[in-house]
């Protein structure tokens, strides 16, 4: 809508991505801001709390009447600022709503069932959540490869040429990624704003490349793919980081909030696609380290108990194993956000480095 402003009535300042990047920010932020008590007034009334996992650490059973579903509300704020700001004729913006709304969609259906049952067995089942996972992945590496175009080479950090063009792999290549930071991103979110931050510093690092991927001259001085048109998808990535930083006020510890998988199943998509359309996705085990080590805690503990019977960590994810060596909730999350802060600043790194 703003473009149009510049396209009809010929106001220059809004034809600048970085301009309507920070109206979606703010944008995004005082929504969020504003709406969030009036959600978390509707949810206490309602009883829309998530159920505590029964085997969760005995700390976290005095959670158990914080409401759930808060990504209800920045994934709102976050596609009303995208819709104002940023340009619907563009391929990439499109299929970038598209990706938030499909996998809100799968969190929602969740949130709604465990809330509804009181039981966090009574979700989605893991096949079903799964597959609608698969599938929506699916449609929009389709839609990336096949309406959009987007060049299917695998880039790797600190060498500035493709070491290979993927061809219709990349389908299969692009839905896996999407589906693992989704989960990743889910498994992440156990303790108040552990997930939050690092996601923001995920979406910042991405917003970064991808306009320096969509800018001909900054492309072209740092040496990484120049792709046409993407750096749209920017001012997305910025409503959602203030729509986060917004839910952060509520959901910092002690949470007056959880996100839900409504919100982190849509992060953790939204954050994949940005670095699919800005080829970074190996850049991706670095930028979003904190969901790979979780995600990798996991993994490592059921492959462990399942062939040698026995555990590695005292339990998994690993910020549980933290929690229950008796560290401090405060500490846990405050520890993680420096790591994740870290492991971004490298990964900006990388792009000087060629």
């Amino acid at each position: 809508m703003l473009y149009l402003l510049y396209s009809y009535l010929d106001i220059n300042l809004f034809q600048y991505i970085s301009v309507r990047a920070g109206i979606g920010f703010f944008m995004a932020f005082l929504l969020t801001i504003f709406l969030m008590p009036k959600f978390i007034s509707w949810a206490k009334s309602k009883k829309a709390s998530q159920p505590i996992y029964h085997l969760a650490p005995q700390s976290h059973k005095g959670k158990k009447n914080t409401p759930t579903m808060g990504g209800a509300v920045f994934v709102f704020s976050t596609l009303i600022a995208s819709l104002f700001v940023a340009r619907l004729d563009n391929f990439y913006v499109i299929f970038g709503i598209f990706t938030i709304l499909f996998f809100f969609f799968i969190g929602l259906k969740d949130d709604v069932s465990k809330i509804l049952g009181q039981k966090n067995e009574l979700g989605l089942s893991p096949k079903a959540k799964f597959r609608l996972q698969l599938l929506f992945a699916f449609i929009i590496s389709l839609l990336l490869y096949f309406i959009a175009e987007l060049d299917s080479y695998l880039y790797i950090p600190f060498y500035k040429h493709p070491v290979m063009d993927m061809k219709l792999l990349a389908i299969l290549f692009w839905t896996a990624v999407i589906v693992a930071t989704s989960n990743a991103v889910n498994l992440t979110d156990g303790l108040d704003g552990l997930a939050t931050v690092p996601s923001i510093f995920s979406l910042t690092t991405l917003c970064v490349i991808t306009y320096i991927s969509g800018h001909a001259i900054f492309s072209s001085y740092l040496l990484v793919p120049k792709i046409m048109e993407v750096g749209e998808v920017v001012i997305i990535g910025a409503s959602m980081i203030g729509a986060l930083i917004g839910f952060l006020w509520y959901n910092c510890h002690p949470a007056q909030v959880f996100m839900g998988d409504s919100g982190s199943l849509t992060i953790g998509a939204y954050i994949a696609y940005m670095a699919i359309i800005s080829q970074s996705e190996i850049l991706l085990l670095l930028i979003g380290f904190i969901f790979v080590l979780e995600t990798v805690s996991v993994i490592l503990q059921i492959s462990s108990y399942k062939t040698r019977g026995k555990r590695v960590f005292l339990m998994a994810p690993i910020h549980h194993h933290f929690e229950m060596k008796g560290w401090a909730e405060n500490k846990i999350i405050v520890r993680f956000w420096i790591i994740a802060f870290l492991t971004n600043m490298l990964a900006l790194i990388t792009l000087k480095i060629r």
